[in-house]
């Protein structure tokens, strides 16, 4: 099923982000931040592409 696996790809992709997160946080390091927001941009489209699949599964039932 294509919408479990970019489900995974979703998880796989905030993980990814947690050092960034910590360097921005924490340790002040602005590069990070873009990179985390540029992330967060990627977890967003990402997400409602999923969001469309399910729907469109649910109205075909």
């Amino acid at each position: 099923m294509a919408s479990i696996q970019k489900f995974n790809e979703l998880k796989s992709l905030i993980e990814g982000l947690d050092g960034d997160a910590d360097k921005f946080f924490n340790k002040g390091n602005n590069a990070a931040g873009t990179r985390v927001r540029k992330g967060l941009q990627d977890v967003k489209n990402l997400a409602q592409a999923i969001r469309l699949e399910i729907q469109d599964a649910k109205n075909a039932k």
